[in-house]
């Protein structure tokens, strides 16, 4: 039964969620008017500015010292870098529709592989209701991938963002097993240093490549990508990775992880709503059997880390 211990990491999951499915929006609207590289370079930043200044305000607290950082360095290699290349390249070759879809079965990656690395093995009644989950996800993919009219599938799309699920999996993993070593803060700040640091790498080597190093700061001219990166790198950065960071440390790998097919209902109704992107009967199927498959899943969940 539902433990009260887990109500604050519950409401994390489903507040990160809710910003995660928007961001699915905000990403679209960025690659019309920035490659890949130069929107999660700016968005990273922000979020690295944000936290900093945080920490030199002392709003937050960081503090590495003798703590194993190598093992920070795995996970911020497989997110957000491997993990977010292949999401914003799913999101570019696809539609924010599909990159909502595919990227709800890392419930199920995530449940495999915190049986096997972390022994945290759901209990059936979770496991139906898991299923239960994804069985809405599939409804989604098999009735829309059958309509032409969609126009939400794509294989480079679906390849990246299969991809994107696997590394989104062993985040969860890690992160869950470093949490016993860091605060949730530190994971985070972390997370968004590396990020910064490696993508503005990249975008920078490309200007100068290119030659056209000055206009480095031309895009934020566009409202639009201004608005897309403060959402991005603020609210779907910072914010939505600390809530995760945040529960992954108070409750199991597998009940936290099926909370981000809420962001598969968001993104649906944020595409219909701002993208003009079509929405099916079985669009509304799909988001009652995933709602009812959170539910389950975190009505029936065992005990959880104290708080």
């Amino acid at each position: 039964m539902l433990n009260n211990k887990k109500f604050k990491p519950y409401m994390s999951c489903i507040a990160a969620s809710i910003i995660f499915g928007f961001s699915f929006m905000f990403s679209k609207k960025a690659l019309e008017a920035a490659g890949p590289f130069e929107l999660l370079s700016f968005r990273f930043g922000a979020a690295f500015l944000t936290l900093s200044l945080m920490a030199l305000l002392g709003i937050i607290r960081i503090d590495y010292r003798n703590k194993p950082l190598k093992s920070l360095f795995l996970l911020s290699f497989t997110h957000p870098f491997l993990y977010f290349i292949c999401e914003t390249y799913g999101i570019k070759f696809g539609s924010t529709l599909q990159a909502g879809i595919m990227l709800a079965l890392i419930p199920i990656f995530v449940a495999v592989l915190a049986a096997w690395f972390l022994k945290e093995i759901p209990s059936a009644i979770q496991v139906v209701f898991i299923i239960l989950s994804v069985a809405g996800v599939m409804l989604i993919i098999i009735l829309g991938s059958s309509s032409a009219s969609t126009g939400t599938v794509s294989i480079a799309g679906t390849g990246f963002l299969l991809l994107a699920v696997l590394a989104a999996a062993v985040y969860n993993i890690l992160s869950r097993k470093l949490s016993t070593d860091f605060t949730p803060m530190e994971i985070t700040y972390f997370m968004m240093a590396f990020g910064a640091v490696l993508f503005n790498g990249i975008s920078v080597a490309g200007h100068v490549r290119d030659n056209s190093l000055s206009s480095y700061f031309s895009l934020f001219a566009d409202p639009n990508f201004s608005l897309s990166i403060l959402y991005l790198g603020v609210l779907s950065s910072s914010v939505a990775f600390l809530l995760i960071n945040y529960s992954l440390s108070k409750i199991k790998a597998s009940e936290n992880a099926v909370f981000s097919n809420l962001s598969t209902i968001v993104s649906i109704l944020a595409g219909v709503a701002f993208m003009n992107e079509p929405f099916f009967w079985y669009h509304l199927a799909g988001a009652a059997l995933i709602l009812a498959g959170v539910w389950g899943t975190s009505y029936f969940g065992g005990a959880s880390q104290d708080e």
